[in-house]
């Protein structure tokens, strides 16, 4: 690869009471497919063609926290954790390391894990504006929808491969009803109220 390394990495999964936290972290390929930008202004069927455009023409990494790992560290922890690993993961299939890494929001893992070794600038509103982000916020929605969809197999009364572990009516009703799975972020309130119950 030659010309200056720029990482673009976002998140998806920070508010759901259930399932992992997902970051991404991308490379743009040398073409920037029609159409990219913050994933949740893309519809579903859009989003899902893009992620497959830019999982075969871009250079990736994903990462995933688990619910159980998010109890244990809170989830602003879990998020630069995330974030920490798929641009490690990336870095390794890279030919040098990155100029800089974009990052969606007003904050990065910069002095937050100590595995963090890179140069990043925090961009609010980044995954509208900066391609990269953008990518890596398709990429990351993607991948965590596919992930609680599979869930949803073993646990079907939550809905969630409808609200993909969101705090919804639906998924509310049935904590109430059902109570906490393991996949269940114990340590959110709605959780934890329903576990009192």
């Amino acid at each position: 690869m030659v010309g200056p390394i720029v990482i673009g990495i976002d998140e998806a999964g920070r508010g759901p009471l259930a399932g992992p936290v997902v970051a991404a972290a991308v490379v743009m390929g040398d073409a920037i497919p029609a159409g990219v930008t913050d994933s949740k202004k893309l519809s579903a069927k859009r989003r899902a063609v893009l992620d497959k455009e830019l999982r075969e023409g871009c250079q990736w990494a994903v990462a995933v926290v688990e619910a159980d790992e998010i109890d244990q560290i809170n989830i602003f922890q879990a998020t630069m954790e995330a974030m920490t690993r798929c641009v490690r993961d990336l870095t390794a299939q890279l030919e040098g390391e990155p100029q800089i890494v974009l990052i969606d929001g007003n904050q990065t893992p910069e002095r937050r894990c100590a595995e963090w070794r890179w140069p990043a600038r925090a961009i609010v509103g980044g995954d509208a504006i900066e391609p990269s982000i953008s990518a890596a916020s398709i990429i990351a929605k993607e991948w965590r929808d596919r992930i609680m969809i599979e869930a949803a197999k073993a646990h079907p009364q939550y809905g969630w491969d409808r609200n993909k572990g969101y705090g919804t009516k639906e998924h509310m009703d049935a904590l109430q009803e059902h109570g906490p799975t393991p996949l269940h972020r114990q340590t959110f309130a709605p959780v934890a109220q329903a576990r009192l119950l």
